[in-house]
């Protein structure tokens, strides 16, 4: 026996449009809900947020951050230096390089409560548009870059590899502790092959570390 439920009569094509579109207008209300609070704001909140004290390109920062934010997280979400790019978020494209305490390292494998009273440097306090560092110059003149995404954590590892050179730190290609004056192509790419560059834009790289190195001697 079969009872008539009073109401429009819908057909297959016009009640899955109907549920179709209820389910949009949920998820968007769950999105602008979940767009209202930025993850910096949902983390300073935490019940065991803590304070962290730094210096980031030359000024104190003090955060108020859940203790398992990376230092990557601190310095895009918190601190708005986005220059800091957050690539495969696992230490092995180097995207995320940063100076800290005068060595680089991966900011992405880095939590920040772990850096209190440390010296950071981005990408944004090594030089400006109208005083570019040596390297970031050099980077222009011998184009190395294409699309630009690696650059921001290239530079920074340029930078320290010179640094490393300089105080005869000896790397996985070098045969002896004692550093040469001036390093080759072979060991300057061995310094930076934790930088991955998904253009392929290695040649012009090591020029432009090449190019410095030159200048500084």
């Amino acid at each position: 026996m079969t009872t008539d439920v009073p109401g429009p009569k819908l057909s297959r094509r016009e009640f899955n449009k109907t549920m179709v579109v209820g389910a949009a207008a949920s998820a968007g209300s769950s999105w602008m809900a979940f767009a209202e609070t930025s993850p910096a704001d949902a983390q300073a909140t935490s019940v065991n947020a803590m304070d962290v004290v730094f210096n980031v390109n030359g000024q104190t920062r003090r955060l108020l951050v859940d203790p398992r934010t990376t230092l990557l997280d601190a310095l895009r979400e918190h601190l708005g230096l986005t220059g800091t790019k957050k690539g495969c978020d696992h230490g092995q494209c180097g995207a995320c390089t940063a100076i800290v305490d005068g060595k680089r390292i991966n900011t992405c494998l880095s939590l920040a409560v772990m850096h209190e009273g440390s010296e950071v440097t981005t990408i944004e306090g090594l030089g400006s548009v109208d005083d570019l560092h040596p390297m970031q110059a050099a980077f222009i003149a011998h184009d190395g870059y294409q699309c630009g995404y690696c650059t921001p954590g290239q530079i920074l590892s340029a930078v320290a590899t010179l640094q490393e050179i300089g105080a005869g730190i000896p790397s996985a290609a070098t045969v002896d502790v004692a550093q040469p004056p001036a390093a080759t192509a072979e060991e300057i790419r061995e310094r930076m092959s934790g930088n991955l560059c998904r253009c392929a834009a290695y040649p012009n790289i090591i020029a432009a570390i090449t190019h410095v190195q030159k200048g500084r001697g």
